[in-house]
């Protein structure tokens, strides 16, 4: 399913999602207003906000609160990868310049403050404020959390794969599953509902970040970054850790990567170490695996069109190549 399908589907609810983000990040100090109208317009494919409001739908509607946490996830998630950008020193995002590298680190940390602060009015006040700040201050700590234990492990480049599930649960599936569990707390779903939906979101989110990973040896820049980012970066990953099944000796390989910074012409050599050892298979496997997971999940849900652009959007990590 296409993103014009599911904004489609959603009508009336995007709309109401898109004028409650803008609202509610103006500001009466002109330049940061410019600053966000323009990030408004380069803010990426809002996956996380389509996937709230979806889940609510499947749910059985849209209410105010659907808006306010849809829209908080897409404003968090965009200011935690403003500061990001700023740890990283990364020069683009989505191939355009990153903020940090436009407005300055000191600027684009304060701009990534200020819609943190938002994300977090849109929280408050909510119907179901209670259960859903502990949803949304959980993912914050585990953003945090995944960053550091992820920085521990490159720097010894002793990453299992233990870790790396970890990892990616923390950075990416934490977010996903606050998302759809927000949908459901909405919704006033039943407990096997919630459950389920974020159940649902945590395998969608790893099976995001796996395949996100597996396009990092082979895809195209149009996933946001350029193709073997993450290994110059002396990152392992899951189809690295996949090959290294195939490898005599496993410790000689993490030394090579952590070499990588120094001769960068390693990179390519683990590269193909990977295509030729089974690490895409090995990692398509686990991928495969978190879909059916998430598939799962849904069968509590009533048949709509909802329900099935959720199942759509989980087979779609399978064959996505950006």
């Amino acid at each position: 399913m296409k993103m014009q399908d599911i904004l489609k589907l959603l009508s009336d609810s995007w709309t109401g999602y898109t004028d409650l983000v803008h609202s509610t990040l103006r500001s009466n100090i002109e330049p940061l207003d410019s600053l966000n109208s323009e990030l408004l317009s380069n803010s990426g494919k809002q996956f996380r906000p389509a996937l709230t409001l979806l889940m609510s739908h499947a749910c059985g509607g849209c209410t105010t609160d659907s808006l306010h946490f849809a829209a908080a996830a897409e404003v968090l998630h965009n200011a935690t990868l403003f500061h990001d950008d700023v740890a990283d020193g990364s020069p683009t995002r989505r191939g355009k310049p990153s903020l940090a590298s436009m407005i300055g680190p000191r600027a684009a940390v304060l701009v990534g403050d200020f819609w943190l602060s938002k994300a977090i009015s849109l929280v408050l006040g909510t119907k179901h404020q209670n259960r859903a700040i502990p949803l949304f201050s959980g993912t914050l700590s585990n953003l945090a959390e995944g960053e550091m234990l992820q920085l521990d492990k490159s720097s010894s480049a002793s990453t299992t794969e233990e870790d790396y599930k970890r990892i990616i649960y923390c950075k990416t599936a934490s977010l996903f599953e606050s998302s759809c569990r927000s949908a459901a707390l909405a919704m006033d779903a039943p407990a096997l509902q919630y459950e389920a939906a974020g159940s649902y979101g945590a395998a969608l989110g790893m099976a995001f970040q796996i395949k996100d990973d597996i396009l990092d040896y082979y895809g195209s820049s149009a996933i946001g970054k350029p193709v073997g980012e993450d290994l110059a970066a002396g990152l392992i990953t899951l189809p690295l850790l996949g090959a290294m099944q195939a490898c005599d000796d496993p410790s000689a390989l993490r030394s090579r990567v952590l070499q990588i910074k120094d001769k960068p012409e390693l990179s390519e050599e683990i590269r193909q170490f990977v295509l030729d050892n089974g690490g895409i298979e090995y990692a398509s496997e686990v991928l495969d695996g978190y879909i059916a997971e998430a598939l799962n999940a849904l069968s509590v849900f009533p048949e709509s069109p909802f329900k099935e652009a959720l199942e759509q959007i989980a087979r779609y990590n399978a064959v996505r190549e950006s």
